[in-house]
């Protein structure tokens, strides 16, 4: 991934499904794990990691929502048959 790839790659994270960032950030991981690389790619490879962490973050947040919601619902019909 060139320099200019990584940069550039913060604009679509939104469209982005969980698995597609996840494998994003363990990429941009790998890749700063493994050194070699030079500071300004090291940066845009963090900053890159940072906007994937987020999006992934969302989604998990947004997960969570669903289940507390699905579980409050279940509990909520499993006292109205109770009555």
């Amino acid at each position: 991934m060139a320099d200019e790839q990584v940069a550039g790659q913060g604009n679509g994270d939104d469209a982005l499904g969980y698995e597609q960032a996840r494998d994003a950030l363990l990429e941009v991981v790998r890749r700063l794990e493994a050194g070699g690389v030079p500071l300004e790619e090291s940066l845009a490879l963090w900053e890159r990691g940072e906007q994937l962490a987020k999006v992934c973050q969302r989604w998990l947040d947004g997960a969570r929502a669903r289940l507390d919601a699905a579980l409050a619902a279940e509990e909520e019909g499993a006292d109205g048959a109770q009555a």
